[in-house]
């Protein structure tokens, strides 16, 4: 670009210096922004010396344009719309920059999507997608239409060919979106795929050869470790049936993929270039404190392991808090005392233990006085089908193929009486945060970002801007009530459920697990109140729960699957009534997961309500104060079991701790991983398959 105050710039005129282009629509001139100046906005953002709302005023400039074009667009038929999307392919692969094409692009997909879906975008979804498109995170209110803003960067780099990746929750989620905005794409001359599980290499392979493709960013990872492990295979002829083809599942149909006479792997994915992270703060942040892993299977577990578990869950009850253990503060680490170790040598004992050490045996017991003691069911695992299934604390969904390491999920499968199967090693790794920053180009949605700004611009390089709402938000926030017990709390829930029923008001009350969906469901039914129940026991049933939440006179209890990617609307006759009432029955561990329960009601200007219900006797006050200060507060709960007159500020201080720890932790796993990843460097291994165990 030219720089400012040369003399011979003076000459020139004022567009040109500053970097404006200008081009004629509808009979006007219009000019597009400075690029060096957006490029130091940028910057500045990066480093945190930019607002969002700065950002934002300046993309505003970028509304005319786009409605110019948009009003030229709406004279062409189908067909002339496709040939116009086309040219802008052509020219985007002869190397026009994009930040040239944005302005028509962006017509075509708010075009397209008004032809196909009968949805516009709004100027503010507009300047959502213009974010996306410099390496922002992005927070849009709930209802706000996300889904319909990621489709306006998808385009606009999917026209260069190279692949472009949305990374979403869950399957159903990936699956939906896919299938609801693939109309505008394919007016428009583009090709869309989906990944799923089951799917075959060849099928993949078809997926991620479109120009645009939906999945969630587990499988995204996991093929890519795939083609990296299988590649390395074919190149140094390793005997393919050792090795597993997704975490912690057997190979299957992979070995199909891996025949002889295929010439070598072809690997599915093509070189990184754009992705797009939707829920942003649960996909980058809260899923970074686990690395994807690959895993190779062990050998059978030896007849004195299988039986120390068995006997460790058989005796694990028989060591007392404080005398016999005590637990690392930081860590929540179990480690048995003198007394302790004492009393095992003294316990009866299989002579087949015998072969084993007693420091070996220690480790062992204190496994199971973990897992007794912070792994319940119904809360973190369910059995299903004879297996532990892992309950994601963030998303309340199954966590399918994930497995917990170091002996903790033989010591639930021994708890439960199942039959435990050896633990695996590892055949490729990588962490999350160095999966997406593998990518050039990279943007991500959510509904609670600002909590998380910091590490998004310090891990990921992206800053966070708030777009503002398309309408005024109407919800009404209710005081909070702080009770003694969680029985006088599970009481003045049912209690206010039962009012608002009466008024035909639909109400929805969100939970921390399975258990306690089920404990409050039992308690309304007792009341007389009809009701459905969400959580991951009932999956299948998700969409049609939530499609009925919304309507006169319907309770709905959920954990917080219903947090994310749903969408309630109201029935006829609600919005009178004052529209959906949110309860949350507890605090979760991080705010944003709070505020996407919140984010349910008051959705596009509908009216709704939320009211937050705790106890001191709450899980979340031992988990951020730790087990001294929290028996301190449940035992001045009994005292004063009713509603007290308390604020959330204790919950609120707890939540703040637990939030830094958990923030800890994945820095750890960040620095760890880079640093293993660079030593390995240095000695010509492959960081994501040669990594330490």
């Amino acid at each position: 670009m030219f720089p400012i105050g040369g003399s011979w710039a003076l000459s020139l005129p004022a567009e040109v210096v500053l970097g404006f282009f200008p081009f004629v629509a509808m009979g006007k001139e219009y000019f597009f922004y400075p690029e060096w100046l957006d490029a130091v906005l940028e910057k500045g953002a990066r480093w945190g010396l930019v607002p969002g709302w700065v950002r934002l005023r300046w993309w505003g400039r970028l509304l005319g344009p786009i409605g110019a074009w948009e009003e030229q667009f709406r004279r062409l038929t189908d067909a002339e719309l496709r040939k116009v999307s086309l040219a802008l392919r052509y020219r985007a692969r002869s190397g026009q920059p994009l930040h040239r094409l944005l302005p028509e692009a962006f017509a075509l997909v708010r075009e397209a999507a008004r032809r196909s879906l009968g949805m516009r975008h709004y100027d503010v979804q507009i300047l959502g997608g213009i974010a996306l498109c410099h390496r922002t995170i992005i927070e849009m209110q709930t209802g706000e239409g996300k889904t319909l803003v990621a489709t306006l960067p998808l385009y606009l780099y999917g026209l260069l060919g190279r692949g472009c990746h949305l990374a979403t929750l869950n399957e159903y989620l990936a699956r939906r979106d896919a299938e609801w905005m693939g109309p505008i794409y394919q007016m428009l001359g583009l090709s869309v795929g989906v990944i799923q599980a089951g799917m075959s290499a060849e099928e993949r392979r078809r997926a991620y050869q479109c120009d645009i493709t939906y999945g969630t960013a587990r499988e995204f990872g996991f093929d890519f470790l795939r083609d990296r492990l299988y590649g390395r295979m074919y190149n140094e002829r390793i005997d393919s049936g050792r090795w597993i083809g997704s975490e912690f599942e057997e190979l299957g149909s992979w070995q199909t993929e891996l025949g002889e006479g295929s010439g070598g792997w072809q690997p599915m994915q093509r070189a990184p270039f754009f992705a797009l992270v939707d829920e942003a703060d649960s996909v980058l942040i809260d899923e970074a404190r686990m690395p994807l892993i690959l895993a190779t299977p062990s050998a059978s577990l030896e007849t004195a392991e299988l039986t120390c578990f068995q006997w460790s869950a058989q005796v694990a009850s028989q060591f007392q808090p404080e005398i016999d253990y005590y637990e690392e503060p930081d860590s929540r680490r179990i480690r048995l005392t003198e007394a302790g170790r004492a009393k095992l040598r003294r316990l009866d004992k299989p002579s087949v233990l015998s072969t084993l050490s007693l420091p070996k045996m220690y480790q062992f017991v204190e496994r199971a006085i973990y897992v007794q003691q912070y792994l319940q069911r119904e809360e973190d695992f369910v059995v299903r089908d004879g297996e532990v299934v892992i309950v994601d604390e963030f998303t309340g969904r199954f966590a399918d193929g994930r497995r917990w390491q170091k002996g903790l999920h033989q010591a639930v499968e021994a708890k439960e009486g199942l039959p435990i199967r050896p633990e695996t090693g590892q055949a490729a790794q990588i962490t999350v945060q160095d999966f997406f920053l593998r990518y050039p180009h990279l943007a991500g949605m959510t509904g609670t970002a600002r909590e998380a700004a910091w590490e998004f611009r310090r891990i990921y390089g992206c800053p966070v801007v708030v777009i503002p709402p398309n309408r005024p938000i109407l919800r009404q926030t209710w005081p909070a009530k702080v009770f003694g017990t969680s029985q006088a709390k599970w009481a003045a829930v049912v209690e206010e459920v039962k009012q608002l029923w009466q008024q035909g008001r639909p109400v929805l009350i969100g939970t921390r697990s399975i258990d306690k969906s089920e404990h409050l469901s039992r308690l309304l039914t007792a009341a007389g109140i009809p009701h459905q129940v969400l959580h991951a026991l009932h999956e299948a049933e998700e969409a049609q729960i939530v499609a009925q939440a919304g309507q006169e006179g319907r309770v709905t209890v959920a954990t917080n699957m219903a947090g994310r990617g749903t969408d309630i609307r109201l029935g006829p006759g609600v919005a009178q009534r004052g529209g959906l009432h949110v309860i949350a029955t507890e605090m979760h561990e991080a705010a944003r997961i709070d505020r996407q329960l919140v984010g349910r009601a008051g959705r596009q200007g509908d009216p709704g309500s939320f009211r937050q219900f705790v106890a001191l006797d709450d899980e979340l006050l031992e988990l951020g104060l730790g087990k001294q200060k929290a028996r301190y507060w449940a035992e001045w709960g009994r005292q004063h079991p009713g509603l007290t007159e308390m604020s959330l500020q204790l919950f609120q201080k707890a939540q703040r701790l637990l939030q830094r720890h958990h923030s800890r932790m994945r820095r750890l796993l960040l620095w760890q991983h880079r640093r293993q990843a660079q030593m390995l460097r240095r000695l010509g291994l492959d960081p994501y398959l040669d990594m330490p165990h």
